[in-house]
């Protein structure tokens, strides 16, 4: 199986042009044509590949988005990198509305926040196991918003598994 140079859509083998953007492609030669199958950046499998994008949270998707072209791992690579940064940042944004609320000696609504904060943060812990056991099963795994923005930074989801 051989992917394209440049849009990492799955090509021939020995076309000279990428079905999906056009781009040219290197048509290998002799002792390159057994090579071609290998994985385009990364000898580990799809799914294990998806699975490390979202093991390391935000981190490992950005890791994997520039050294991975295959789009199954660039979708999930671009989604660990919106749902890990948007967690982190609603994470933020909480823990700077208690602190504001701590600096005006509102005890009473330190609780409310301190438990929202705890919810959010049980939600990022399962939302991670479900993404990795997703990845690891091959899926194209949807969190809803975060896959369109996912889709606007370059990983596209096939028309086939919308």
């Amino acid at each position: 199986m051989a992917y394209c140079v440049k849009c990492g859509g799955q090509i021939n083998e020995q076309a000279p042009y990428c079905s999906n953007c056009g781009a040219q492609q290197k048509v290998p030669t002799g002792a390159q044509a057994a090579a071609v199958g290998a994985a385009p950046a990364s000898a580990l499998t799809e799914n294990v590949a998806g699975l490390l994008c979202y093991a390391f949270f935000w981190l490992g998707g950005v890791i994997f988005f520039f050294i991975d072209r295959r789009p199954f791992v660039r979708f999930h690579a671009a989604q660990s990198v919106v749902v890990f940064v948007g967690l982190h940042v609603i994470h933020g944004i909480l823990r700077i509305i208690i602190a504001a609320r701590l600096l005006h000696g509102d005890w009473f609504a330190l609780w409310p926040g301190h438990l929202l904060l705890r919810v959010v943060d049980i939600f990022g812990v399962i939302l991670w196991i479900v993404l990795m056991v997703k990845a690891y099963q091959g899926e194209w795994f949807k969190v809803p918003v975060a896959w369109e923005l996912a889709e606007g930074i370059g990983g596209q989801v096939p028309a086939d598994k919308r």
